[in-house]
């Protein structure tokens, strides 16, 4: 967490320290003003291409994770219908087993 406070406050100061240097350049104001909207107008759209690629990260994971969440419930739902079943089974042959001994006990 340091090092990301460290690396905004350098980012930071690099965009400060650039800006100085365009305000104090020796060139015409007319000119530093269009060299400043030029350079905002860059920054704006990097930081749009980032926000997009941000915004598809997130749909991409989100997607990968439902499909997940969705294999792990089917396959949950897979191994509680073969629980129930063997159960069944075995519930079955216990009343066929006790069928069989009071049927031997009869006779």
């Amino acid at each position: 967490m340091a090092e990301n406070s460290g690396l905004g406050c350098f980012i930071l100061g690099v965009g400060v320290g650039v800006a100085v240097g365009i305000l104090v350049a020796p060139r015409a104001g007319a000119e530093t003003r269009q060299m400043m909207r030029e350079k905002a107008n860059e920054s704006k759209d990097y930081l749009k291409t980032r926000a997009d690629e941000g915004r598809q990260y997130v749909r991409q994971r989100s997607s990968e994770l439902a499909e997940s969440a969705t294999e792990l419930v089917d396959r949950s739902k897979e191994a509680l219908t073969r629980q129930k079943e063997q159960l069944a089974m075995a519930v079955e042959a216990g009343r066929q087993a006790y069928r069989e001994s009071v049927n031997e006990g009869s006779v």
